[in-house]
């Protein structure tokens, strides 16, 4: 789909307007003649300008628009930034279902939300609302209509626009990894993945392979890939656009292309759903592309650790004890609790190798997140306030939720092992996530750090609410996010 601008209305198949709940106008709407203002003033009766209500209506022989489409946002004092993204997503849907070629959304005034912030909002909502996944589909969705925003124009409107095309299409880039079934989609592809995007950027890429990894220390990357005969890889992008000087913020993300459980084998029933094990991976990767094509002037290094856990005859078994890359030994009590075995390596490399700013890791660790906070908001945990404080501020503007959960010395001794430094599993069923994020602590010394499990919220689950730009399947959770704060690292 492309996307322009324009001052005011011109003709064009379907001219979009909102309406604030309980409005007899439509925002930022100029008067039609007297037939169709008539049955706009009684459509909008009808709606009451209730949040997601769309109504559609005909303008025979229209010089402005050949339909018009009234979007209710609810009202005024509620609204933020996901409405104007949620109801941009439902009426880019129903421009698809219209079969338009093309449709046109009028800012909302400054009254009712900043314009700078509408643009974004509205291009976000409609190019992740019209993505979707069709890659093994014999029959393909249609092509996406193009949009025009009308608004004012001015050389920060089109940077604002710039900016929310690529940080929409990062999100859109996670979705369609992320969606890949396993056998489409191993450790190798998505190493071939992070290569592309350094291909088309100024990024450095560096993949790391079974044998360096062995020699190199890399004991829970090891462990928990040598079950498969798809090969562990360790995926490293650097964007060195700020000061040589200045440390970067590196950011990891668990990559399990599948994740069987291993030995300790989980339940068959919706297996299928651990291809979204990789979306911690899918996250970084999309975020580094976003980073690389908005040029950000800092300094960012993206690693993912990637392997395939399956129970095959080299595969590690409970009972094993391994060193991990910082020297640390674990003993493994489930092969299930993967996934931090592989971020402690990836966390102790970046600490060690890039000396950082603050580390940021995403995985989809564990299924106590979901039992803790659902499926719409994430946990974090972290050693740091400052970070937090800044990801919780971004985390407000995208509307990315996350909520934090405390880490203090009787949830690092839950994760003591008696054979060994530390163990895969804490106590029971108590403070899972907690103690998931208590094992990744054993791998950071004295960076600030953050990590979030989206366990609960990196793909569409049965309680995941319903938003128009988030389809079935993966929602490329964390790549606003984090592309926000970024972007806001001077401020």
């Amino acid at each position: 789909m492309k996307i322009k601008t324009q001052i005011s209305s011109k003709n064009t198949q379907l001219l979009c307007g909102f309406v604030l709940e309980n409005s007899n106008k439509i925002l930022g709407l100029k008067k039609f003649d007297t037939k169709t203002t008539s049955t706009i003033n009684q459509t909008l009766q009808d709606m009451e300008g209730k949040l997601g209500k769309i109504s559609v209506i005909p303008v025979p022989g229209g010089k402005q628009a050949q339909r018009i489409l009234l979007a209710g946002i609810g009202k005024k004092e509620n609204i933020t930034n996901d409405t104007i993204r949620f109801v941009s997503g439902k009426i880019a849907l129903k421009a698809r279902e219209l079969k338009l070629k093309e449709f046109s959304v009028i800012t909302p005034p400054t009254f009712v939300i900043d314009q700078n912030s509408s643009v974004s909002q509205i291009i976000e909502g409609t190019k992740m609302a019209l993505y979707k996944f069709d890659k093994f589909k014999s029959e393909k969705t249609e092509n996406s209509p193009d949009l025009t925003i009308i608004t004012s124009k001015s050389k920060k409107i089109l940077q604002t626009i710039k900016t929310a095309e690529i940080v929409a299409d990062g999100a859109i880039f996670t979705k369609s990894i992320a969606n890949l079934p396993p056998n489409e989609c191993t450790p190798t592809t998505l190493a071939n993945f992070a290569k592309t995007i350094s291909k088309n950027s100024k990024m450095k890429c560096n993949i790391i392979s079974k044998s360096e990894l062995e020699k190199k220390g890399f004991g829970g990357i090891i462990a928990v890939g040598k079950g498969s005969k798809n090969e562990p890889k360790l995926i490293v992008l650097e964007h060195s656009q700020g000061p040589k000087n200045e440390k970067p913020i590196v950011l990891v993300g668990k990559a399990v292309t599948f994740d069987t459980g291993g030995i300790s084998l989980k339940p068959g029933a919706n297996m299928d759903e651990m291809k979204f094990d990789k979306c911690g991976g899918c996250t970084v990767l999309g975020i580094m592309k976003a980073v690389s094509e908005l040029k950000l002037p800092i300094n960012v290094v993206g690693i993912i650790p990637s392997v395939e856990n399956m129970p095959g005859g080299e595969a590690y078994r409970p009972g094993d004890i391994i060193k991990l890359f910082n020297g640390k030994t674990a003993e493994i009590l489930n092969t299930d609790a993967e996934g931090r075995l592989i971020l402690a390596d990836a966390l102790a490399y970046g600490e060690k190798h890039y000396s950082p700013k603050a580390i940021i890791d995403f995985a989809t660790l564990t299924g106590a997140c979901i039992v803790a906070l659902g499926t719409n908001v994430a946990a974090i945990v972290s050693n740091d306030d400052k970070l937090t404080k800044k990801i919780n501020d971004s985390s407000k503007k995208t509307t990315e939720a996350v909520w934090e959960l405390p880490l203090n010395q009787d949830y690092m001794d839950m994760v003591k092992s008696e054979v060994a430094d530390i163990k895969n599993i804490g106590i029971g069923k108590a403070a899972g996530t907690i103690t998931a994020a208590a094992f990744l602590r054993n791998a950071i010394n004295k960076t600030p750090w953050l990590h979030v499990d989206i366990a609960g919220v990196a793909w569409t689950q049965i309680a995941t609410k319903e938003k128009s730009y988030n389809p079935k399947g993966a929602t490329g959770f964390g790549v606003r996010l984090i592309l926000d704060y970024l972007q806001n690292l001077k401020n």
